[in-house]
């Protein structure tokens, strides 16, 4: 593991006191980890699972889980009054109380009803679950932080010396954002990353251009969103547009954007689209060797994260430092 990941992990410990659901308790992956995560004391655990899943869970052998907590959604106190509060929630789409028990047996669901009622910190599924499930269950619970109207992510790019670190956003959640939304991708990335590092974001919003080099609708969705970043969010050091050499290469930067505070220091990469953003971290984790840590969903009240359903217990463990970090 990166010598960083074991930081961050130290730092989520040494900093931080949460409290995680992890609401997929018939994966072995997610016991396994709910074991190290409580064992090495990075957050308090909770397991949320059926009747079976737990009994299921409790018998299985040279896992320690002592320090543990379980929840049987529909055996819970608070069962019957996070239906009312889903059917709330839901009231103008017309919900029927039968459909609303069905959605708040599932455990992710009712992790999010946990987390919407600051029972706990963050939640962390996907394991087992799609990604509509989780981002469905963080949308119409958990709902969006103040003043971001929409969720994206943020992709670590750790360098293989470990002595670059990239946020790159959005490489899994908006298609094609608009200028509005870049700019609150900038300035949510730029949070996320300094919560979870401990250093300023330097923020560059890419394009195939570079301060005017060239013109184009593309290019101009680019430009609208710095200069709506620039107003909406007076102390971000955010700048564009900017090719992605001319970002991250100072010599570069020097020559194509002179006097910009952000040419070749930015460790923030905000990408024009989703095609640019995915392509983009695959080549860099692919044939650049970085390690790709992510995606890390960002603008919802309390981190709700998403995991690959291939992931592995490291995955788990890691991605639960980095949102412990993030609650902070």
């Amino acid at each position: 593991m990166l010598k960083i990941l074991e930081n961050l992990r130290k730092r989520a410990i040494d900093e931080t006191n949460v409290h995680l659901l992890l609401p997929e308790a018939k994966d072995e992956r997610i016991v396994k980890a709910a074991s190290e995560i409580s064992q090495l004391n990075i957050a308090k655990v909770t397991l949320l699972g059926s009747e079976e899943d737990i009994q299921n869970v409790k018998n299985i052998r040279g896992i320690s889980l002592d320090k543990v907590n379980f929840v049987i959604p529909e055996k819970s106190k608070d069962f019957d009054d996070y239906v009312d509060t889903y059917m709330e929630l839901r009231r103008k789409k017309g919900i029927k109380r039968e459909e609303a028990i069905e959605t708040i047996k599932d455990t992710t669901f009712f992790a999010a009803m946990m987390l919407k009622n600051n029972v706990a910190d963050i939640c962390i599924s996907g394991a087992m679950n799609p990604t509509s499930h989780v981002l469905k269950a963080g949308l119409r619970i958990v709902k969006m932080e103040e003043g971001i109207s929409t969720m994206s992510s943020d992709i670590f790019m750790f360098s293989p010396d470990e002595s670059r670190i990239f946020s790159f956003a959005d490489c899994a959640v908006i298609p094609d954002p608009t200028s509005e939304n870049l700019a609150e991708m900038a300035y949510i990335t730029a949070k996320t990353h300094k919560s979870v590092f401990n250093v300023e974001p330097v923020v560059a919003m890419l394009s195939f251009a570079t301060k005017g080099s060239t013109n184009h609708p593309f290019v101009d969705k680019v430009r609208k969103a710095v200069e709506i970043a620039k107003e909406k969010y007076p102390d971000l050091n955010v700048d564009g547009e900017l090719q992605a050499d001319a970002a991250i290469v100072d010599a570069v930067g020097k020559k194509k954007a002179p006097g910009s505070k952000v040419a070749g220091k930015a460790n923030v990469l905000i990408f024009p689209d989703l095609n640019s953003a995915n392509i983009g971290y695959k080549l860099v984790q692919r044939l650049g060797k970085y390690e790709a840590v992510g995606p890390i969903l960002q603008g919802l009240k309390k981190p709700m994260h998403d995991l690959s359903r291939g992931c592995s217990v490291n995955d788990i463990v890691n991605l639960t430092a980095i949102a412990a970090l993030q609650s902070k």
